[in-house]
């Protein structure tokens, strides 16, 4: 779908054609006859009131139709808009989503949308946390994005200080081991060393984030994904992201970034900043944590019952893998944690058919 209204290039002379933008065929089987006069537009900002989006000439604030709840929205959408009146008449169906229920059954808090790939970000130091990190893994997985963990400050590792943390991490612990630890928490999991602040790291993070791809950015605050996200994004990032240091005491983060953001990739793609999760809660994952936990997914079928909880019960292939020394026990403990909070959270229909409402469990309509 083309503009004619719209300028080749954004005032910056970089080309912002939809493509570039990461318009794909995806996008354009939804399009009908109704919609020969709209054109694409690809939500930048969300805020509390308003929304802009990016176009073929640069950012526009969108005019929003009566009624219209910006929650409802997330960086990354793409929607069709007037061009006379950059008035927003739909949101096309998203190709992936990251979102996460707060609590209880409201609707979920969404995070970005048509994500290709989800970095997520962790330090070489107290802040690696296998059980928080296999969070994040569900999160991806069940989005439909490719996660890839980055590793920053592995330079420091075995230092002390406010920069490197109180705790420098695992005692003992070399890089190469917390790679392999991160590496270990899913199949085929891509885990990357990276300097936030290094010249190299648009190269280094290069395979994806070419042309037309996205990329969003979550992790703990501190660990370096607002300097990254300011390097991918170059010098000429109109808004640099605000950084911060950490507590000397935990290696825990300040919050630096309060609302998520697109931003262009100096060599190519889109970035897609978060605040930090300090408490993510899984829900809604069940696909995400078969995949995060594929070895015990594998194993199941095998047991003695359709039902087995792999705690107690004869014929359990998953306590047999334990006990061969082919499963990390430590694995299954954090499956079965995952798995009730995942039901626990998770919401159901409830009521009589044509009717239906979605309610927590354990309440009934």
């Amino acid at each position: 779908m083309t503009d004619p209204a719209d300028p080749p290039v954004s005032p910056d002379g970089v080309p912002l054609s939809p493509a570039i933008l990461g318009w794909s065929e995806f996008f354009e089987a939804q399009l009908g006859p109704e919609d020969a006069d709209l054109v694409p537009r690809r939500i930048a900002n969300v805020h509390r009131a308003r929304l802009t989006a990016l176009s073929p000439g640069g950012t526009v604030r969108l005019v929003l139709p009566p009624h219209a709840n910006t929650g409802d929205y997330a960086v990354g959408d793409w929607v069709l808009v007037d061009p006379g009146t950059q008035m927003l008449r739909r949101r096309l169906d998203r190709r992936t989503v990251l979102e996460r229920r707060i609590g209880g059954a409201g609707e979920p808090q969404l995070a970005a949308a048509n994500v290709d790939t989800l970095f997520i970000v962790t330090s070489c130091n107290a802040d690696f946390n296998p059980a928080r990190l296999e969070r994040y893994l569900a999160l991806a997985n069940q989005a439909g994005t490719e996660p890839v963990i980055l590793l920053t400050k592995a330079d420091m590792i075995g230092q002390a200080g406010p920069e490197a943390g109180h705790d420098a991490g695992e005692a003992g612990m070399t890089a190469e081991d917390y790679r392999t630890k991160a590496g270990a928490l899913q199949r085929g999991l891509p885990v990357i060393f990276i300097n936030p602040r290094a010249d190299d790291a648009p190269a280094v993070l290069a395979p994806w984030c070419g042309e037309g791809r996205t990329v969003a950015l979550v992790g703990s605050s501190g660990v370096g994904k607002s300097t990254l996200v300011n390097t991918l994004a170059g010098p000429g990032m109109a808004a640099p992201q605000v950084t911060g240091g950490i507590r000397e005491q935990d290696a825990k983060g300040r919050h630096t970034t309060t609302a998520r953001s697109l931003h262009a990739i100096a060599g190519g793609g889109w970035v897609i900043d978060t605040p930090g999760m300090r408490t993510l809660h899984v829900s809604d994952s069940g696909y995400g944590l078969d995949t995060l936990f594929a070895e015990i997914t594998e194993l199941a079928p095998r047991c003695k019952f359709r039902d087995c909880t792999h705690a107690h019960e004869p014929g359990c292939a998953v306590q047999a893998a334990i006990r061969e020394g082919v499963l990390d026990p430590d694995r299954l403990t954090r499956w079965r944690k995952l798995q009730g909070e995942n039901t626990a959270n998770t919401p159901v229909q409830t009521g009589p058919r044509g009717n239906r409402v979605t309610a927590p469990r354990g309440r009934k309509r």
